[in-house]
This record gives C-alpha cells, sequence and structure tokens, in this order.
C-alpha cells in the first residue's frame, strides 16, 4: 500500500518529518486492518474496504505558546473585560476538548479506501511457513533471472565495464594505436635535434613521424561503442520446494458452534495465507469425531457432521494420505489441528504414540490450537483446566522444538494466535 502525502510543505518542516508522518499511517493503517479479523464475518475476512484510524494518531508535533502565567492581553473585540480584570475559571467540562458531543460534533478519522490486493498485503505481512526445507526441487512457475552472456546493447545498470575495457585494449593492440611513451619519445628527440643546429633533416623527418603517429592516435579512440558491452539476463524457471499442509478440525459433538466459527476462522487465515504466499503448498483438509476422513474445502468449512472424539482417526486418516500421496523425503510435511481438547480416555496412548513415532519426525512444523469456551476468557475467579490433548501435547513439545501450542476464547484473538504461530522466525530461540 503506497501513501501520499499531498499536503504543501509548511515551513519548519523538513522530508524527514514528512517521513515519520507517513511511518506513522501505515502503522494506524496496518493495525486497524488486523483488528477487522475480529470484527467481520467468516466470509468478509479478506475483503478490502474502509477502515479508520484516528486523527489524532497521526497529527505532527508542534511548538505553541503556553496556555499558563499571567498574561494582560486585551484582545480587540472584547466588551467584557479590561487590562487589570482576573478573568474567573472556566467551570469543569466548558471549553476541553472536540472528541464528541451529544449532537454528534466532534473530531473525525481518518478513512482509507483498501483494494483486497492492499487489505490481503498488510493483513499477511511477515509471515512464513517455518523451517521450509529444500528436498525434491520441481520445476514451477516460479521466474528468476540468470546471466545470458553479454550484448552490445543494454541498459547503463548493466555496463561490463571489465568486458569493455578489454575489448577496447584489444582493438587498440591490433590496429597498433600509438602509444603515450612513443609519442613523448619522439617529441623529446625533437627537441634535441632542434637545439642541435647540425641536423635540419632529422629534426624534419621527427616531425613528420610525430604528426603522422598524432593523426593515427586521433583515428583510433581509446574506447569506440563497438567495444560496449552489457550483461544480458533472461527470465529462467526456478526451481521451488513443495509442501503439504494438512488441516484438522475437531467437529465433535463438545464443540460448540461458536468454537467451530473460531477453528474455522483460523483454517481461513491459514488457507488464505497459503494461496497468497505460496504457489506450491497443497492442503489436505481432514475433518474428524470418532470418526475421520478427507473432504473438499467446502464440506470442511460448511459440513453440520458432529459425534464423539477420538483424535488418533485424524492421524490415521492423514498417515495414509501421506503414504499415497505425500513421501516425507519428497514434501516438506505441516500440520494444524484446532481442537477443544476432549479426546476418549481410551484414545490417549494411541494418539501420543500416532503423534510422537509417525507424525513429529516427519514434520517441519506441527501447530495446535485449542479452542475454549468464550466465558474462559473472561469470567473472573474462573480456573481454567488443562485439558487431556493439551498436557499430552505439553509433554511432547519439551522434546520437540517444531510443535507449538497456542489457546484462544474469543475471535478477536484469532488472529494475534495465528500471527505468533507463523510469523517469520517463530522457530528461533524455542528449546528443543
Amino acid at each position: 500500500m503506497q501513501i501520499v502525502d499531498r499536503r504543501l510543505n509548511p515551513s519548519g518542516k523538513s522530508l524527514s518529518n514528512r517521513q515519520r508522518f507517513i511511518r506513522r499511517a501505515r502503522e494506524l493503517v496496518r493495525e486497524a486492518v488486523r483488528e477487522a479479523a475480529g470484527e467481520r464475518s467468516v466470509r468478509d475476512l479478506a475483503r478490502g474496504g474502509e477502515v479508520t484510524i484516528p486523527a489524532r494518531g497521526v497529527n505532527e508535533p508542534h511548538f505553541h505558546r503556553a496556555t499558563d502565567g499571567l498574561r494582560e492581553d486585551v484582545l480587540p473585540g472584547n466588551r467584557e473585560f479590561l487590562e487589570g480584570d482576573r478573568i474567573p475559571r472556566p467551570r469543569s467540562g466548558e471549553g476541553a476538548g472536540r472528541d464528541g458531543s451529544l449532537d454528534g460534533e466532534g473530531e473525525d478519522g481518518f478513512q482509507f479506501a483498501l483494494t483486497q490486493e492492499e487489505f490481503l498485503d498488510l493483513f499477511l505481512e511477515d509471515l512464513e511457513l517455518p523451517e521450509l526445507a529444500r528436498k525434491r526441487l520441481v520445476e514451477g512457475d516460479a521466474f528468476g533471472l540468470r546471466r545470458a552472456g553479454f550484448g552490445t546493447q543494454g541498459s547503463p545498470a548493466n555496463l561490463a565495464l571489465g568486458r569493455t575495457i578489454r575489448n577496447a585494449m584489444s582493438r587498440r593492440i591490433a590496429l597498433r594505436r600509438p602509444k603515450p611513451e612513443e609519442i613523448e619519445r619522439l617529441e623529446e628527440e625533437l627537441r634535441q635535434a632542434e637545439a642541435e643546429a647540425g641536423e635540419p633533416a632529422r629534426a624534419q623527418a621527427l616531425r613528420e613521424q610525430l604528426a603522422l603517429l598524432r593523426a593515427r592516435r586521433t583515428q583510433i579512440p581509446y574506447i569506440d561503442p563497438i567495444d560496449v558491452r552489457y550483461r544480458q539476463l533472461e527470465p529462467a524457471p526456478r526451481p521451488v520446494a513443495q509442501a503439504v499442509m494438512f488441516c484438522l478440525m475437531d467437529v465433535s459433538g463438545s464443540m460448540t458452534e461458536a468454537m467451530k466459527d473460531l477453528a474455522k476462522r483460523f483454517y481461513l487465515l491459514l488457507h488464505l495465507f497459503l494461496s497468497r504466499c505460496y504457489r506450491h503448498v497443497e492442503v489436505v483438509f481432514i475433518r474428524h469425531t470418532h470418526e475421520a476422513s478427507e473432504v473438499d474445502e467446502e464440506t470442511f468449512f460448511r459440513s453440520p457432521e458432529t459425534g464423539g472424539t477420538v483424535v488418533s482417526t485424524a492421524f490415521e486418516v492423514m498417515l495414509k494420505v501421506m503414504q499415497v500421496r505425500y513421501d516425507p523425503a519428497d514434501w516438506n510435511i505441516y500440520v494444524a489441528q484446532a481442537s477443544d481438547g476432549d479426546n476418549a480416555s481410551g484414545d490417549r496412548e494411541r494418539t501420543a504414540e500416532l503423534l510422537s513415532k509417525q507424525i513429529l519426525p516427519v514434520c517441519q512444523y506441527y501447530a495446535y490450537l485449542e479452542i475454549g469456551h468464550e466465558h474462559q476468557a473472561g469470567n473472573f475467579g474462573f480456573v481454567p483446566r488443562e485439558t487431556e490433548l493439551w498436557n499430552t501435547y505439553d509433554r511432547l513439545g519439551a522434546a520437540n522444538r517444531h510443535l507449538a501450542m497456542r489457546k484462544a476464547s474469543h475471535r478477536r484473538e484469532i488472529y494475534p494466535v495465528f500471527r505468533e504461530l507463523f510469523r517469520k522466525g517463530a522457530m528461533e530461540g524455542a528449546s528443543p
């Protein structure tokens, strides 16, 4: 997003002040865009639109006279006070502020109309897939530039100075261009011959030879346009690493509609991030209750399926899909799981075994989001209880630095948690 300040340059303001203003405005727009994640519906989350930033946030600092102290000014048009009169202090609430009033008057904020592209650029800024390794590289539609030799035409920025000087030197040697040392030597001999009056013929011969060399030097330039060479660049397909993201969502009966909405918001952000920032990342959607199945995007976000909770069924389906389509030796494996933390008591050991022995060893990154009830975040005196799934993952996370765990219980928490999980350098400093 480009912010253009079209105000006239005021006196006493430098370019650095104007740049600080633009940076501050951009930061406020970025914060407003990120706050929209907690206010919009799931369908409208990625759309553009207008965002408002407070006017006081972009005001530029300036010097002004202090309002305290003793002053004896008499302003023109005053009919009530004379010089020396004491003016009573205004009552509380009079003459203070312009933030708002009962009749609607107040100070408006700045509104920015953002396109969908601008909105997503700010929304998904500074995010990445952690530990994206180059396993088996594939030729994709990503293009880079590679050198393609030298040419006689090009941009001045691509001037090959070394190749140009070498061509010029080769041409001068081939055409036997007189060297400066040779001309200086003849000039010295001519001065000596002219000093000796007895050799006029030799002096004349030196003059003719010197004139010939100077003419030849003029006809053969030091650098000719045919010597100039430019570096040539051409687009070439760039090999890219391929990755797959497994999205595991709990849709069992313990997940209320509000909790499912939070999970869908998280996965919608993840899907937007992957489709916007990566062209060679495939997404596999898996829903589970006491049974699990791979589904398409429409079913994943809209199916009303419900039932019991057996987490290991989702892991088993994921491992089957990996065995058939995504060999860990060739693919970067990522997993994002959202659940309320409930699991069948008899499935605890099976879940821990599949995760620790078969899934985490082949994963580049495993992100677990635990969805809580909304009252857990706001009620005073509420003592949170760690779920069985959280305790199981917490024990495994001590030995696996690529297992990240977060909690969210309100829609305004989804985007900050999502940024924590997928920000650049998310795994830096994580304990092994």
